[in-house]
C-alpha cells in the first residue's frame, strides 16, 4: 500500500479532531449530562449546520486517499451505505479498494466490527454508537488510540402492525414497554390488545446497544421480549403479529410496505413522524413509499437521534490513512448527497 506525504494525512486528521470536538461536546452534554435515561435520548441532536471544510465538492477534491486494499466491516445500519455510497467511491479512486469483511465468528455489528478492528483484521470499521468504555480501554491497553469520525444522522424508528389503531408513542411509553411495565396497547392509548416487543440480541449490533443505552437508560428487557434473527426476520413477525412492534435505524423501516412507523414524541400528543407527511399508506406501496423525514432527524425535532461514525486509527499507519480517507470521502458534498439518498440524513 502506497503512501502519501505525512504532512496532509496529519493535517486532515487536526482539522477531524476540531470538528470532532464540537460535535462530541454536544453529544456529552446531550447525553452524559444528566441521570435521566428519558432525558439524555430526547434532547436536540445539535449536530452544527455546518462541519469542516475538510473535503471539498466531489470525491476527486479528496487529496489524501492511499492507494491500496484495505478491509472493513462493521455495524448493519451501515448496509445502504456500502450498497449505494461505496461503489461511487470505487469508481472514483480504483486503486482504494475497499473489501467488506465479516467477523469470523458471531453476527455483524458496530461492536463486532470495533473488536476486530482492535484486533487488526480490519482498517477501519463502520459504527452506529460511539466506543464505550471498554473498547476505549482496550484500545489504551494495545497502545492503539482510535478516533470517531462522524458523517451522518440516523433516527431509530418503531414499527408496529399496520392494522394497528394508535397514533403514536412517548419515548417514555417505548421505555415501558420495553422494560414490561405496559403489556398491552389499551394502556397507551390502543385497542385493548396484547403488546408482543421484538428486538435484536444485544451482541447483534450498535443498534441494539444505543437502544438499551440511550433509551432505555441501561435497564434490562422485559422477559416478555422476543428475539429476532435479525430485521428481516423482525419486520415479518411485525406485519403477522397484530400487537408487535420492533426499533431499528429509521432506513429500514420507513419505506416498508408490510409494518407501520409510529410517530414518536417527547410528551403526549407531541408526536413527530420518522417519514414526511402525508403518511403513506401500505396499500398504496410498493407503488409510493413513505420518506425520510430528514428536517426532523436533522434539527432534533424527532426524539430518538444518533450519529454514525467511521471508527479509524489515529497513527502513521497506511490503515490510518485509509479510515481518514474513507470519512473524508463521505463528508464531501458528493458523498453527503449519496448518504442522503441512501436514506440517512447529511451531516453538512
Amino acid at each position: 500500500m502506497s503512501r502519501n506525504n505525512n504532512l496532509l494525512p496529519l493535517l486532515v486528521s487536526f482539522v477531524f479532531t476540531c470538528g470532532l470536538l464540537g460535535v462530541g461536546a454536544v453529544l456529552a452534554i446531550r447525553l452524559l449530562g444528566n441521570q435521566n435515561p428519558l432525558e439524555q435520548v430526547t434532547g436536540n441532536l445539535g449536530v452544527p449546520q455546518s462541519t469542516p471544510e475538510v473535503a471539498g465538492a466531489n470525491f476527486s477534491d479528496v487529496s489524501n486517499v492511499p492507494n491500496g486494499t484495505f478491509q472493513y466491516g462493521g455495524s448493519t445500519t451501515w448496509a445502504p451505505i456500502r450498497r449505494d455510497v461505496d461503489p461511487m467511491i470505487q469508481a472514483a479512486w480504483p486503486n482504494f479498494r475497499l473489501r467488506y469483511t465479516d467477523p469470523p465468528t458471531g453476527t455483524p455489528g458496530s461492536g463486532s466490527g470495533i473488536r476486530m478492528l482492535l484486533n487488526n483484521q480490519l482498517a477501519f470499521s463502520q459504527s452506529s454508537r460511539p466506543l464505550n468504555a471498554q473498547e476505549r480501554q482496550q484500545a489504551q491497553n494495545q497502545g492503539m488510540k482510535l478516533l470517531e469520525l462522524p458523517v451522518a444522522i440516523d433516527g431509530i424508528a418503531i414499527a408496529v402492525n399496520p392494522n394497528l389503531q394508535i397514533p403514536g408513542l412517548t419515548v417514555q411509553q417505548v421505555i415501558d414497554i420495553y422494560t414490561g411495565k405496559v403489556s398491552n396497547w389499551s394502556q397507551v392509548g390502543g385497542p385493548n390488545l396484547a403488546i408482543t416487543p421484538f428486538s435484536r440480541r444485544l451482541e447483534d449490533g450498535g443498534t441494539v446497544e444505543f437502544f438499551v443505552q440511550d433509551v432505555l437508560g441501561n435497564q434490562p428487557f422485559s422477559p416478555k421480549v422476543v428475539m429476532v434473527r435479525d430485521t428481516t426476520d423482525a419486520l415479518r413477525r411485525i406485519a403477522a403479529t397484530p400487537g408487535g412492534i420492533y426499533y431499528a435505524s429509521a432506513p429500514e423501516i420507513v419505506g416498508q410496505c408490510s409494518v407501520r412507523p409510529l410517530p414518536v414524541g417527547r410528551q403526549p400528543n407531541q408526536y413527530v413522524p420518522p417519514y414526511q407527511e402525508p403518511y403513506v399508506d401500505p396499500a398504496q406501496c410498493p407503488q409510493r413509499r413513505n420518506t425520510l423525514n430528514y428536517r426532523a432527524f436533522q434539527d432534533g425535532s424527532y426524539p430518538i437521534t444518533r450519529l454514525l461514525f467511521v471508527i479509524a486509527k489515529d497513527d502513521n499507519s497506511p490503515d490510518a490513512e485509509a479510515g481518514h480517507a474513507y470519512a473524508a470521502l463521505l463528508l464531501t458534498d458528493q458523498g453527503q448527497t449519496a448518504i442522503e439518498k441512501a436514506g440517512y440524513v447529511r451531516l453538512r
